[in-house]
């Protein structure tokens, strides 16, 4: 297996620690791998974990400095696959609607490789019909969706809009990752 270039997306959700699992198992699989991180998902998982598990920085700024070209611009050229994982209802919505409104959003702009998202929300958003049409649209659009799974929310309710684990995540990636 080749090493990959892999951008991991983590947005705001309490799924988003689970992103830490993901960006450790894609590391330890050789492929190299920069986190970028929506403002919310900072709520949730701290930039350390990242730069731990990574060997590098997250990216939390559109004008961060390491990217002289914007991130978007520089950590879309040559990336084999854009994985965000977990994927918010407010995310896939600027996501299909083509709103450059974060970083995370204008980087699924620019990218021209395959782009899977791993939704994490509660069951009745997403149930809810605009999230719906938006996940109908991004899949006419050619992106990949894992999950969302049943189970216990952190809403404390059981219900189908658990993120997929991380196995089942990086599983259905496979293809993109050999």
């Amino acid at each position: 297996m080749s090493a990959k270039r892999v951008v991991l997306g983590v947005s705001g959700g309490i799924a988003a620690f689970k992103a830490a699992a993901i960006a450790s198992r894609l590391v330890q699989a050789n492929h190299h791998v920069s986190v970028v991180m929506s403002e919310s998902a900072l709520r949730f998982i701290g930039p350390a974990t990242f730069t731990a598990l990574c060997g590098q920085a997250p990216v939390l700024d559109a004008f961060d400095s390491r990217y002289p070209l914007g991130p978007h611009i520089e950590l879309a050229s040559n990336c084999d696959l854009l994985l965000i994982a977990p994927a918010t209802a407010r995310l896939l919505a600027s996501c299909s609607l083509g709103l450059a409104d974060d970083l995370l959003a204008t980087l699924y702009l620019n990218v021209e490789c395959p782009v899977v998202f791993a939704p994490a929300m509660s069951t009745p958003m997403w149930e809810k019909a605009a999230v719906q049409r938006h996940i109908s649209q991004l899949r006419s659009d050619g992106c990949h969706f894992v999950g969302p799974a049943s189970g216990w929310l952190s809403c404390r309710r059981q219900g189908l809009g658990r993120m997929e684990e991380p196995d089942a995540i990086l599983s259905a990636c496979r293809e993109w990752l050999i």
